[in-house]
This record gives C-alpha cells, structure tokens and sequence, in this order.
C-alpha cells in the first residue's frame, strides 16, 4: 500500500526521501497531510531508518521544533523484519491514533491532552491547515 503515499527523493539516491503522510481515519490527525523524512542507514535494515516530520505536528511523542519522534519500535526495539511498509502502515498510524502522553517529547501537548482531551483534539485539527502547508 506504499502506493497510497506521495514520495519524494533526495538528491540521486535511494537512501533519504520525503513521504507524504496522510492522518488517519478517526483520529484527530484526519484530513492532514504530513511530510516525514525518512534516512535509511547503510546497515538497514538491521538498523532502523531515521523518520522526522518535516512540517509541524501537535502531538505528545513528536517534538514540534524538530520534527524528531518518540516510538520505541523505530528508537529501540527495531528489528529486520520490520519494513518501510511497517513504519506508514502500522508504526505512524498507531503513534497518531494512539499517543503515549506519558513518555512525551513535547511536555505542553502531553499536558493538554492529559488534561482536557476534547481541547487537544481542537488544538490538533486546529493546526492541520497552517502545518500541512508549510515546512
């Protein structure tokens, strides 16, 4: 299904391109349009791809400045087996549909999702227009 997704090389090679990510379904990402870099190393894959959001993103495990990602499966506990196609179709989805508040990178959205859900989500969709559409 990596056909579902808008991808972008840099320079020549294969090792680092853009990935235009689409929120998902019943999350408050929906109908946003995110573009994650993605670094392969030159050991991948058994050592995992670098991934960053390049435009921002509201969201507890991404830190909004630098786009720099919290997911264990990707900083920690990658494995071989795992592929591109596992990171957009199950990695990202799941930190999108499903964030970890308590480990976060970025303290103020983890708050306000803690403590005032239903303000994050508006602070979520809020901010898909204006972050989409910048880097």
């Amino acid at each position: 299904m990596m056909s579902d997704y808008k991808v972008e090389l840099i320079n020549d090679g294969m090792q680092e391109f853009y990935v235009h990510f689409n929120g998902p379904n019943e999350s408050p990402y929906h109908g946003g349009v995110w573009r994650i870099k993605v670094e392969l190393p030159d050991a991948y894959p058994y050592r995992s791809p670098s991934i960053g959001f390049v435009n921002k993103i509201y969201h507890p495990n991404v830190d909004e400045m630098s786009g720099s990602v919290c997911l264990d499966v990707i900083n920690q506990t990658w494995s071989p087996m795992f592929d591109l196609v596992n990171v957009f179709e199950v990695f990202i989805p799941q930190l999108l549909l499903y964030p970890n508040p308590s480990d976060p990178l970025n303290g103020e959205a983890a708050a306000l999702m803690m403590r005032d859900k239903p303000a994050y989500e508006l602070r979520v969709k809020g901010s898909h227009f204006f972050s989409c559409f910048s880097d």
